[in-house]
């Protein structure tokens, strides 16, 4: 899984750069809405609005936005749209797995966009349940390596119920079960070590090698997901090498 994670994270990279940065801001503030008014709006504590702002910082969404969204999503400031999680499920080329996340307050047109992304890029919507048996739901803690052994980064979250450690290059993936998230999350920063992200996520138990033309295919498919509006994550179960994500470009 080396290969899709360190396609993901200089996805993220990108993401914060290019053009499409105002559509990253709005899918991240919506994000921080629906934790304040789901968890209530004290990031202290309210751990999903925590890390919901901790990742729109990092993605340099403005401060005044950050706090908007927190107080609509807490009823403190008017103007919350009625925000609705919606999973749908689907084939990319290659048989590849998908599952896509939305965040919507009109759940016909989330279901048009998926739908028109997906077939116009080789894809198709699946039966509910037909391929989210395919992954578990995991916590996921990006943190930069900035000099820190993977050992030390081991002594500092295994007793917070960290699973593994994987090396994506300039950057440790930690996995644990999503209940544990938080406590890793809390324990590398008692430990003084930084994070990029860490929210809950959808990891793959089987995955499907590909090479570099049906990744082309794959990924131009997970960009057209990722661009509706609506959508918050897509998750997959392709496996790319090293060798074919150089060869992608």
């Amino acid at each position: 899984m080396a290969g899709h994670s360190k396609w993901a994270t200089t996805k993220h990279k990108k993401a914060a750069l290019d053009a499409k940065r105002g559509k990253l801001f709005a899918k991240l503030v919506k994000n921080i809405e629906v934790a304040a008014r789901t968890g209530g709006g004290d990031p202290d504590g309210n751990p999903t609005l925590y890390d919901a702002i901790q990742k729109a910082k990092k993605n340099s969404v403005p401060q005044d936005n950050i706090e908007r969204a927190r107080k609509r999503g807490a009823g403190e400031e008017a103007g919350g749209a009625d925000w609705q999680n919606i999973m749908y499920e689907g084939y990319a080329p290659g048989g590849v797995a998908v599952l896509i996340e939305c965040l919507t307050d009109n759940k016909n047109r989330a279901a048009s966009e998926v739908r028109t992304a997906l077939t116009r890029n080789g894809g198709s919507l699946a039966d509910p349940g037909s391929v989210s048996y395919l992954f578990n739901r995991k916590g996921v803690v990006i943190m930069p390596k900035n000099g820190v052994s993977e050992d030390d980064v081991l002594m500092a979250v295994l007793d917070a119920g960290a699973e593994e450690v994987n090396d994506l290059g300039e950057n440790y993936e930690i996995i644990s079960e999503a209940g544990d998230m938080v406590a890793v999350r809390t324990a590398l920063q008692e430990a003084g070590y930084d994070y990029e992200s860490a929210e809950a996520s959808f990891l793959p138990s089987v995955h499907v090698p590909l090479d570099a033309e049906t990744a082309r295919k794959v990924f131009r498919l997970i960009e057209a997901l990722e661009d509706c509006d609506d959508v918050q994550n897509v998750y997959s179960n392709f496996d790319v090498s090293d060798e074919v994500l150089a060869e992608v470009g």
